[in-house]
């Protein structure tokens, strides 16, 4: 009996060990090859639309004393420069700050008004509920530590992740529609300001309640950039992160800022048109992922209900329960092995 369990064990770390190594070297080369990616589309596009438009209403002769003096271009290179290094600077900025993330910045993003402490409470309550559950049905007690961390801090924790993650989702789905609203605002006159209301007013969630806190914090004395990166912790996306970089620089260097939240917009939008595309092509995938996963669950209550005597020693037996650990510990560290192999973040 020793013997058996310890191989067991020792089989359901080697696959958490396999599965958070294999994890993690994926996520490292993705997240470079991402931000690699994000950069050159950003700078690239921006720096073409731009061109376009202002070479559009040009004559001859201001194109010719545009090319011999090159001040332009120049100008356009110094500007792209200027993007590269403000992103890589933010870039390392919120990497950082999400290695160093706790409970308070997870309750940030999800848009939660309660405190860590008030959190840990309801999660202290939920996980002494599920362990006084399993006592009562009688499981083995070394289950009992893993029911209470399971159900009292990873369930509570892994809640809070899905609603900020789905806040982020919301907020960029229409953020493309916000900029428009900007740009269209400063080509007839308006200040910027008066087109961050026009958004906080017309605007879904959450970007309506994100760019009402701005301007709150701009009548209050703040300035743009310092509610700008407020706002960047409440909703680190790669087009908020993109959209607060154009102010800053704008606010800095002075320039063109309907031409260049144009091209963020294109930008914004071809992002999405792929993002889409991936996820169609994915979609097989996700689905086999989902029908495997959910199969031997699905089984096991079926055989349960219809055959009973045949599959209680599962439960009935010591023996049982180790294997019952050790299939969902296999089990899950497969699923989160292909959840990575389908996921791709742009």
């Amino acid at each position: 009996m020793s013997t058996t369990l310890l191989l067991a064990v020792t089989s359901g770390l080697l696959l958490i060990t396999i599965a958070i190594g294999g994890g993690s070297f994926v996520y490292m080369r993705a997240s470079t090859a991402r931000y690699r990616k994000r950069l050159d589309q950003f700078s690239g596009r921006a720096d073409k639309t731009a061109a376009r438009k202002s070479g559009g209403g040009r004559d001859q002769a201001d194109k010719t004393a545009a090319r011999k003096s090159g001040g332009g271009r120049d100008q356009a290179g110094n500007r792209r420069r200027q993007i590269q290094g403000k992103l890589k600077e933010l870039e390392e900025e919120q990497q950082s700050k999400k290695e160093k993330a706790g409970l308070r910045e997870l309750l940030i993003e999800a848009d939660m008004k309660i405190t860590p402490k008030k959190f840990y409470l309801i999660g202290l309550a939920m996980g002494v509920g599920a362990t006084l559950v399993y006592m009562v049905l009688d499981y083995p007690i070394w289950g009992a530590p893993m029911a209470f961390i399971a159900v009292g801090f990873g369930l509570p924790r892994w809640w809070v992740k899905k609603k900020g993650l789905k806040r982020r989702v919301l907020f960029t789905k229409n953020f493309a529609n916000a900029v428009d609203v900007i740009v269209r605002g400063v080509q007839s006159g308006l200040p910027v300001n008066e087109c961050l209301g026009i958004i906080a007013r017309e605007s879904p969630y959450p970007i309506n309640t994100e760019f009402t806190t701005i301007l709150d914090g701009i009548k209050i004395g703040q300035t743009m950039n310092e509610c700008m990166e407020k706002s960047l912790q409440r909703l680190p996306t790669t087009e908020y992160k993109f959209f607060s970089i154009v102010l800053a620089i704008q606010q800095q260097t002075g320039g063109n800022l309907a031409e260049t939240l144009n091209g963020l917009s294109g930008v914004l939008r071809e992002r999405k048109k792929m993002q889409d595309a991936v996820k169609t092509m994915t979609s097989e995938a996700r689905t086999t992922a989902m029908i495997i996963g959910s199969l031997p669950f699905c089984m096991t209550a079926l055989m349960t209900i219809t055959s009973y005597e045949y599959i209680a020693i599962l439960w009935q037996d010591e023996m049982g329960h180790y294997m019952i650990a050790g299939g969902v510990i296999s089990l899950t560290s497969g699923t989160l092995i292909m959840k990575n192999m389908i996921n791709f973040d742009m």
